[in-house]
This record gives C-alpha cells, sequence and structure tokens, in this order.
C-alpha cells in the first residue's frame, strides 16, 4: 500500500487490489477516530480526509500503515447485500448488447441477474454506483458514442466490466439493461443506502411489479 498526500487536507492509499481497498475503508470506518471527516473509496485507492487542524499527513499515514494487512483483505469487514429488483422488460438497448456479446435477450438477463456485484465506487452523479464484475460473457459492450441526452432516474445500465444504477436523471452513455422502481437517493434527506463495500444483486421483475413499488425507498434490509 503507497500513502500520498491527496491536497493538504487528505492522504491517498493505493491499494494492491479492490478487495484490500474494501477492507481498508470499511476498517476506517468502523474505527472512525475523532480527525476523520470522511473515507471515500475509489476501486483501487482510498481517500482519507481529515481535521487539519488537529493533525498532519504523517500521522494520518502512520495511523493507516499500522492497520494489519491481514485485517485489509481479510474479508472481515463485508457489507449489507441488497436485493434490488430491475424489469428488464424496461431494457433500452438489448439490440446493441446482444450484437456485442453474442448473446440472446434471456441469457443477458439470466447473467445480469445471475452475478453479485461490490459496490467499487460511488460517483458520476449522486450516489450513483459503480457495481463490478460483470460476467465476462456481458463485458464487451462499449459506451455509445453519443449519450442519450436524457436516462432515467432508475435505469440500470453497463458498459465494459461495470453495471451501475442511474440514480437521477441526466445525460448518460451506458448501455440500458433495465430499471429499478426503487428511490435510491434523497439528497434533501441525505438518505444514500449503498456504500462503498456494499454488495448488490438484481432480481427480474414484470412491468406490473415494477409499477407497483414505483418510488419505494431501498430499504436496509433489502
Amino acid at each position: 500500500m503507497q500513502l500520498l498526500p491527496l491536497g493538504d487536507q487528505a492522504v491517498m492509499a493505493y491499494c494492491g487490489n479492490e478487495a484490500e481497498a474494501t477492507e481498508l475503508t470499511a476498517r476506517v470506518r468502523q474505527t472512525m477516530p475523532a480527525w476523520c471527516i470522511d473515507v471515500v473509496q475509489a476501486y483501487l485507492t482510498v481517500a482519507v480526509y481529515y481535521d487539519m487542524a488537529v493533525i498532519d499527513f504523517t500521522a494520518v499515514a502512520d495511523w493507516l500503515s499500522a492497520i494489519p494487512a491481514s485485517s485489509r483483505a481479510s474479508g472481515e469487514f463485508s457489507g449489507r447485500l441488497h436485493i434490488i429488483p430491475c424489469c428488464y422488460q424496461l431494457g433500452l438497448d438489448f439490440d446493441r448488447i446482444e450484437q456485442f456479446t453474442s448473446l440472446p435477450r434471456s441469457d443477458v438477463i439470466r447473467l445480469h441477474s445471475g452475478t453479485t456485484y461490490t459496490v467499487f465506487a460511488i460517483g458520476f452523479c449522486p450516489g450513483f454506483p459503480y457495481l463490478g464484475y460483470l460476467h465476462d460473457d456481458l463485458s464487451k459492450t462499449p459506451r455509445h458514442e453519443s449519450p442519450r441526452l436524457r436516462v432515467e432516474p432508475g435505469s440500470v445500465g453497463l458498459t465494459g466490466r461495470q453495471t451501475g444504477i442511474y440514480t437521477e436523471a441526466r445525460p448518460g452513455g451506458w448501455n440500458i439493461v433495465g430499471r429499478t422502481p426503487l428511490q435510491l437517493v434523497d439528497v434533501t434527506s441525505e438518505y444514500f443506502p449503498l456504500r462503498t463495500g456494499d454488495q448488490v444483486r438484481f432480481r427480474p421483475i414484470d412491468q406490473d411489479e415494477f409499477e407497483a413499488m414505483r418510488g419505494k425507498r431501498l430499504s436496509a434490509d433489502e
């Protein structure tokens, strides 16, 4: 693990793999020293923001270095598993996905919903989870060359090795494979149920169930 300054208020930890970064993030969150303002994971990196009025880079780096490597990669701090309903009937890009993967729609749905994903990063728009990794047979579809001007909230997209969920209406170039009826973000009430390290599985639903669940929040038990 390499530790470098990130500006004058954070330490950036460069980890050897995603599992180590996820475990380091979980350990910092579990301990959450008084000087720690925030911890942000993005795949192989973990940014630890600190209160520069009470601690400096060297002290934070020494504290992070003292976390045993066996703990950082032990799997002891696995995140919650969320089961997120997805209406694949609302997928917009099956023709394109089938073209690049040579898979029929039924196999695309089976492989996408049959994988347990890890939240490796949050970003792009509030609460957008970057989920990895897709089954190898699905990891062949690039982004659209020209992004859509509007992707509806709840849209489930995929590109490369990743899948993710548009939490708000945004322009976007990912291939839309389905849509969840659940609300995954509410900025006003600071509702962000997904965190890095959590796991996600998609449960196929039909359009009637989609309408019945529309606007429901993702609970901590799902």
